[in-house]
């Protein structure tokens, strides 16, 4: 299957109502935080965050945000979701190719680790991220479970 041509635009005021209106799929709730949380966070965390819209064609169909964490330090991906009418037609795995190659680039920091939380009882969003070389790190947080990968210096995942 060839990999939908998706990009990542930083969410701004001329598209942030647009992330607001994503919905998630039903039951998919308890996974991953509405857009509005996960951008009062970005807000908060500003001079270390990149929020992006998901988009196909001119089309917003999903929203991640990037945050460095200078304590660890390390690139994480939170709050990943494609709205439920779009789910399934591999937006989600080409988004996180762009957020790797985004994070190659190095935008806040120059550590090479970018890990994610992924909870236990989501296997779909488990299986996704295992396939595009994040493992499990053995530390659990409540219902989650961390996985982390490594980009080398060509930018390319070790």
């Amino acid at each position: 299957m060839e990999e939908p041509l998706v990009e990542l635009r930083p969410i701004t005021e001329d598209n942030f109502i647009d992330a607001f209106n994503l919905r998630l799929a039903a039951g998919q709730e308890e996974f991953v935080s509405h857009p509005i949380r996960s951008l009062a966070q970005a807000y908060v965390y500003r001079d270390q965050c990149q929020p992006f819209g998901i988009y196909v064609a001119e089309r917003m169909v999903g929203y991640v945000l990037v945050i460095y964490d200078y304590d660890v330090p390390e690139y994480d991906i939170w709050h990943m979701m494609i709205d439920e009418k779009e789910q399934g037609r591999g937006y989600g795995g080409a988004a996180l190719d762009r957020v790797i190659d985004y994070i190659a680039a190095k935008p806040f920091g120059s550590s090479d680790r970018v890990a994610l939380t992924c909870n236990k009882q989501n296997p779909v969003a488990r299986r996704l991220y295992e396939s595009k070389g994040f493992v499990a790190t053995g530390c659990e947080y409540e219902d989650e479970v961390e996985l982390a990968l490594t980009i080398g210096e060509s930018g390319r995942v070790e």
